[in-house]
């Protein structure tokens, strides 16, 4: 299953306990991912550091400025940089800002909703890693994006895989004793994405799939 990088947009109350805990689980710390339906899954947020196998071909279709919402520690920003594609990761978690640059990616400490630079120009948004989870209203995501990227761009999106539900779920941090206050994270299933897309102004979603993760681009 698909563990979301929710934590790093600080959305809800208690955002600096929940960067604080994202930070840990970036160091190799023990952090899980509580759900209000009692399920509870372990934050491996270390795996965002390195590549991750069907990162090339999302990659390759980014083939203008590029905007990585929600970068993390800035595994694609940092590829795209070393293949010389103008690229900007943006987060709010201080920590993963810095790993960014420290490894040669831009990236600025932001929020997707916050002003922006080059509004309506850049080529391409990236959702990876299930972040078009984020704020847990996907509609009002994609339509923010349409206003980031310039006429004839595109969003890319990773999705949850065909057959499983959509979803808007109240979800928390937990680290030992200590818990981060609740707030809503969607999940977008590949079978729900085209009518979404619709709904937001896009008149194209085009599907694929490697290495059993599921993307759409839509334009």
């Amino acid at each position: 299953m698909r563990r979301p990088r929710f934590l790093r947009h600080g959305i809800g109350r208690g955002r600096g306990m929940i960067g604080a805990f994202y930070e840990d689980a970036l160091r190799g710390g023990t952090v899980d991912v509580e759900y209000s339906d009692g399920r509870v899954l372990p934050l491996d947020a270390e795996r965002w550091l390195r590549p991750i196998e069907g990162d090339r071909r999302l990659l390759d279709r980014c083939d203008g400025p590029t905007l990585d919402v929600g970068s993390g520690p800035g595994r694609l920003t940092v590829a795209l940089a070393r293949r010389a594609v103008p690229v900007l990761g943006i987060d709010i978690t201080p920590l993963a800002v810095a790993l960014t640059r420290r490894a040669g990616g831009p990236a600025l400490r932001r929020s997707v909703f916050e002003p922006l630079p080059c509004t309506g120009r850049w080529a391409v948004a990236l959702l990876a890693d299930g972040n078009i989870g984020i704020g847990g209203d996907p509609a009002a995501l994609l339509r923010r994006l349409r206003e980031l990227v310039r006429p004839g761009g595109a969003v890319l999106a990773e999705l949850a895989p065909p057959g499983s539900p959509s979803a808007v779920d109240r979800v928390r941090l937990r680290r030992g004793g200590r818990v981060a206050d609740w707030f809503a994270w969607a999940t977008v299933s590949a079978d729900d994405i085209d009518p979404l897309a619709r709904r937001c102004g896009f008149t194209r979603a085009d599907h694929w799939n490697e290495a059993g993760r599921w993307f759409a681009a839509l334009t």
